[in-house]
């Protein structure tokens, strides 16, 4: 027993041999990392959002939805139940259901070839996906219909017909499908495939059972924005659609037409309509998206 612990027994204190002595380390006070305090212009960002909201989409939307109820809601449903206005409204979707299917497959057609091979020219094939997106609709309508007109070097003829329409709008909703998958195609580990490769899968199983759910997210938000760009589409199918009531005229050149005639109520009443049914195909992809992220968080 060393002199110090003796002396501390002898002095009725208790002492323990094993008790850290304090360095000059422990001399220096620890401050706990400061809160992160919210940034002082954070609020004033928030309002200028808010406004900016407000003035371009929220207003303009209150206003449609005053003007379409202006005459009640007796005249509302008159409005939208005219066999005219069904008409249009019901080409309107199916053109628009079959176009948003068909790029689904497309468009994952093309995003797999972009990202999987190489070949010449890829860059410019790049290119022109996005094209849609900077050329003006009614551009695209004045070549669809020197393509597919009665004047068609090619001699197939889609003007004023519901090909036409098909044809325009899988034109213009396109990069919608493949800018969706292609992100995902490129982040996707090969080495599953492999793997099931190797376990003797084919590649129908391997597509069936590994890629497609993998892609499947992201086929479903495209898809849907396509459906939704395209029930509101009006330059591309302008001309070469014929815009002929009950067959080839869609909602949005119905809604040229009552405005032509003096109708701005009836013209409001289909607009709602078409806002009606794009928010409820965003707020299904919302739900969607929601359910696919949970269910990759819990796998």
């Amino acid at each position: 027993m060393t002199a110090t612990a003796s002396a501390g027994l002898a002095g009725g204190t208790h002492v323990s041999p094993a008790e850290p002595r304090p360095g000059p380390d422990s001399l220096v006070p620890h401050h706990a990392p400061p809160a992160q305090r919210p940034s002082r212009g954070r609020p004033y960002a928030t309002g200028l959002v808010t406004l900016w909201l407000s003035v371009v989409v929220l207003l303009p939307l209150a206003a449609l939805a005053v003007t379409s109820t202006e005459d009640g809601w007796g005249g509302f449903w008159s409005a939208l139940t005219a066999p005219s206005a069904l008409a249009a409204l019901r080409v309107t979707v199916l053109v628009s259901a079959v176009v948003a299917l068909l790029n689904a497959v497309m468009g994952t057609l093309i995003a797999w070839v972009l990202v999987r091979d190489d070949f010449p020219g890829k860059g410019l094939v790049n290119v022109l996906i996005d094209l849609p997106f900077a050329l003006p609709t009614i551009v695209a309508s004045i070549v669809l219909l020197s393509l597919y007109g009665p004047d068609s070097p090619i001699h197939v003829h889609f003007n004023a017909t519901r090909y036409g329409l098909v044809v325009a709008l899988a034109f213009v909703t396109l990069p919608f499908v493949v800018r969706s998958v292609q992100p995902v195609l490129i982040e996707a580990d090969k080495e599953v495939e492999e793997a099931a490769a190797s376990l003797g899968a084919g590649g129908v199983t391997i597509f069936r059972r590994v890629i497609l759910p993998t892609l499947a997210p992201a086929m479903i938000s495209g898809t849907g924005l396509a459906f939704a760009r395209a029930i509101g589409e009006f330059g591309s199918v302008v001309l070469i659609g014929g815009n002929i009531p009950r067959h080839t005229q869609v909602a949005s050149q119905y809604i040229q037409q009552q405005i032509e005639i003096d109708q701005p109520v009836n013209a409001a009443v289909i607009s709602v309509a078409l806002l009606v049914i794009a928010f409820a195909t965003l707020f299904l992809l919302r739900i969607a998206s929601s359910r696919s992220l949970r269910r990759e968080t819990a796998s």
